[in-house]
């Protein structure tokens, strides 16, 4: 997921909110439950206690979702949205494909270290929403393809499959979120993005130089 254009996001679900009183009140639910799910799982997590956090009623959650699935699945689509955003901001302005890569995924795990909840929904949503996680990662792999084929054309990576290596790559900032948020490991982000950007520019092969 680290760098380049993806595909559009699927359009929020639920019932949107005609004023700006009911966007705050549906805005309060959506991040009550990254909250609760987040740090529950799924199945503990009960529309109650998500109503509790959001300060609201129970009755009000069902005026803007019909159920916990359909809110889950609007998590999911708000990472993607989410994510976007930011290897947007990440990656603006950097021509070269290397310098992209390595800018994408220091934007990346500085996302997921801060929403933490809302990637432990991800991982959740193999089990939970199968569909949802399928087309998180088929947007962002799809997107990702063309800018490796584009900057393939331009000379700036080396000829090779640039499907498997979009997946490959997604495999590199997935593991290592996961390490991060999952696992809980403090390696200063700085340093996890230089090893994985070496390993990335230049693979596992000695290098020439050595005797």
């Amino acid at each position: 997921m680290p760098a380049g254009p993806v595909a559009e996001a699927e359009e929020p679900r639920g019932v949107q909110p005609k004023t700006a009183r009911g966007e705050a009140t549906r805005r309060a639910i959506l991040d009550a439950a990254e909250r609760v799910i987040g740090a529950k799982g799924f199945s503990e997590a009960s529309i109650g206690a998500i109503t509790r956090e959001a300060g609201c009623a129970q009755g009000t959650f069902y005026i803007y979702f019909k159920s916990k699935e359909e809110v889950f699945s609007e998590l999911v689509l708000e990472m993607g949205r989410l994510v976007r955003r930011a290897l947007t901001q990440a990656t603006a302005n950097i021509p070269d494909r290397l310098d992209a890569e390595k800018a994408g995924l220091r934007g990346f795990l500085d996302f997921v270290a801060a929403h933490p909840d809302l990637y432990r929904i991800i991982q959740e949503a193999l089990f939970v929403d199968p569909a949802a996680y399928r087309a998180y990662f088929s947007s962002f792999a799809e997107g990702y393809r063309s800018a490796l084929a584009d900057a393939e054309a331009a000379g700036q990576i080396r000829p090779g499959d640039c499907d498997v290596r979009a997946w490959a790559l997604m495999g590199i900032a997935r593991a290592l979120g996961e390490r991060a948020v999952i696992w809980e490991d403090r390696t200063p982000v700085a340093e996890v993005v230089d090893a994985a950007h070496d390993l990335i520019v230049h693979g596992l092969q000695p290098r020439g130089d050595k005797p």
